[in-house]
């Protein structure tokens, strides 16, 4: 024979001798984290607010001390940016990391397929090979790098920075997607092959299905350190391949910074990657989570 009671807000249910009521301290801390939780992600995410706000000052409402919170909003410093030539390192910064995201997906999902589901001899050395390749300092290889690229007369070429840009991400894309392809259940495969399918039909209508989150998650990773590449871009080009972080330090002047211009250039310069994990952001999650719960 069971009863239930109330008392004080909370539900006895007792069943014989022994009563089971539900603790209300833990709901308490999950509500006191949650709230810690919520406070640091708005201390993280005010810089970036800040610079939103910014940008829609003038230079002289972004410089008064203390800031200024009212104000009367404009556009001002966003066709200044336009007009200062930001469209044009827009498009660099764009053919440069959709070109080299798409050539480390051509040749890592490949080689990640090779290292995994069909992995060849030395697969070892090749994993040491690929991660052996980030650790000299980029420091290290900018003089040989700007004279080979010199002699061959394609210094502030857009082309440069999407071979670097390649090589850069390519051991970072095969780790990962390698990681996503050995959670693949190896049994597919083998049926795939008993019904007569080949190995490009197996991987194209079987195992990219499946991995596809991976890829996108891997494939976003890529577009955000090729848009925010420095070091190559600043060495390596002028004008004609000038990106858009190259961009942004030609606000640094003698005479000062130039803070509601530079927080509208950044609020643009960072529009386009946030769009992309906004619209990625379901496979992202998946990507990121591939193998976590078995």
């Amino acid at each position: 024979m069971s009863t239930a009671s109330t008392r004080s807000g909370a539900v006895e249910v007792s069943t014989g001798e022994r009563a089971v009521t539900p603790p209300p301290r833990k709901r308490r801390n999950f509500s006191l984290w949650g709230f810690v939780a919520w406070i640091a992600g708005l201390g993280f995410f005010f810089p970036v607010l800040w610079m939103v706000l910014t940008a829609f000052k003038q230079e002289t409402d972004a410089y008064t001390d203390p800031p200024k919170l009212l104000f009367t909003p404009t556009l001002d410093q966003f066709r200044a940016v336009f007009d200062s030539g930001l469209g044009t390192a827009l498009l660099n910064s764009l053919g440069a990391t959709l070109l080299s995201t798409a050539l480390v997906l051509l040749l890592g999902v490949p080689a990640a397929f090779a290292l995994s589901l069909r992995p060849v001899k030395g697969t070892r050395d090749a994993l040491f090979f690929f991660m052996s390749t980030k650790m000299l300092p980029v420091v290290a290889a900018i003089v040989p790098l700007y004279v080979l690229i010199s002699d061959i007369g394609l210094l502030d070429n857009i082309w440069v920075l999407v071979i670097i840009y390649t090589a850069m991400n390519l051991p970072i894309a095969v780790w990962m997607m390698r990681s996503f392809f050995l959670e693949v259940p190896k049994e597919l495969l083998e049926a795939a092959e008993l019904d007569g399918a080949g190995t490009w039909t197996s991987v194209r209508q079987v195992i990219l299905p499946i991995v596809s989150p991976g890829i996108a998650a891997t494939a976003l990773i890529c577009v955000i350190f090729a848009w925010n590449e420095f070091f190559f871009a600043v060495n390596l080009t002028a004008v004609r391949a000038q990106t858009v972080p190259v961009f942004l330090v030609g606000f640094i002047t003698g005479e000062g910074l130039y803070w509601a211009r530079l927080s509208a250039a950044a609020t643009l310069a960072a529009l386009p990657v946030v769009l992309a994990g906004w619209f990625a952001q379901n496979k992202l999650v998946r990507g990121l989570s591939f193998g976590a719960i078995k």
